[in-house]
């Protein structure tokens, strides 16, 4: 196997673990999300450090918090960074365990389209023709879904939103994926342990008290949150970005299928119209990638 196809493994797994998370979440459907967000910052923290540990990069944990300390800019451009993703792991949370896996499907779909937006709010980077009918696509399926139910599907906005923006903040950050996670988590560890304390004085938490079922799975999602995100930094120092950016779409789509035929939440024909906007504004989107990168690459050869 090469290096290529071995990225590709990776980034499949990492996609396809991230797909299949509703199925986990359900299995908690019974905790209240702020508490199930609290247990998977507190346990990611814990498991992602001994991880750190046991592959011996301490040392680097150490120099990557010096470096930030140093780095006042890229230090709160981190501290944001870890406030974002812990808004869209509650909203993501929220929607898989209240019958939303199809609008949190939704906005991983629309997620790549408004980091596009965002490079060029931000970074200054040109949108191509393509890019731009793109956009307009997945604005019209997002309009027919607001028109259709009176309201904005404002749960799949968020977490295409703060995934953007926490992407935005981390592009200019570089550090490893592992010790990454563990600095991250770590900035907003004192948050969900007061949170968890607040719960055990009230005499409403869940973990020690239901059953141990639940006390494991609670454990677990610190496994599982950092498991996918290993496979993913793996995959992507291996193969192209424009082989990620297809991969990238496995995701939403398992979702999606659990959404519509395990789940078997709401999807009518609005629905399909809507959905089937955003896959067209993907596939031109993608498209385009495709042929921009094999042109750059046809340049290098010639």
């Amino acid at each position: 196997m090469t290096e290529q196809q071995k990225g590709m493994v990776f980034a499949f797994l990492s996609y396809a673990i991230w797909g299949i998370f509703p199925m986990f979440w359900k299995l908690l459907q019974h905790v209240d999300s702020m508490e199930l967000l609290a247990g998977r910052i507190i346990w990611s923290f814990v498991f992602t450090t001994i991880f750190v540990l046991i592959i011996g990069q301490l040392k680097y944990l150490r120099q990557d918090l010096l470096f930030l300390w140093r780095n006042k800019k890229q230090f709160f451009s981190l501290i944001a960074a870890s406030f974002f993703i812990s808004i869209n792991w509650f909203t993501y949370i929220w929607a898989v365990t209240h019958d939303h896996v199809l609008e949190s499907s939704m906005g991983y779909y629309i997620n790549p389209l408004i980091s596009v937006l965002f490079g060029m709010l931000f970074f200054k980077e040109k949108l191509s023709r393509a890019t731009i009918l793109s956009v307009i696509m997945a604005s019209l399926g997002v309009l027919i879904i607001a028109v259709n139910y009176g309201q904005v599907p404002w749960t799949s906005l968020l977490l295409a939103l703060s995934f953007g923006i926490y992407g935005v903040l981390k592009k200019k950050i570089e550090l490893d994926a592992t010790r990454g996670l563990a600095i991250e988590t770590l900035f907003i560890l004192p948050f969900a342990l007061i949170y968890m304390l607040y719960l055990y004085g009230k005499g409403t938490v869940a973990f020690l008290h239901i059953d141990i079922t639940t006390d494991v799975l609670i454990l677990v999602s610190g496994i599982l949150t950092a498991i996918p995100l290993v496979l993913f930094a793996k995959g992507a120092q291996k193969i192209p970005l424009y082989l990620m950016g297809f991969i990238q779409y496995v995701s939403p789509s398992i979702t999606f299928v659990l959404g519509v035929f395990l789940y078997k939440e709401p999807f009518s024909n609005i629905d399909l119209l809507a959905f089937s906007c955003i896959w067209i504004a993907l596939l031109i989107f993608s498209l385009s990638k495709l042929i921009e990168a094999r042109k750059r690459n046809a340049i290098k050869t010639a």
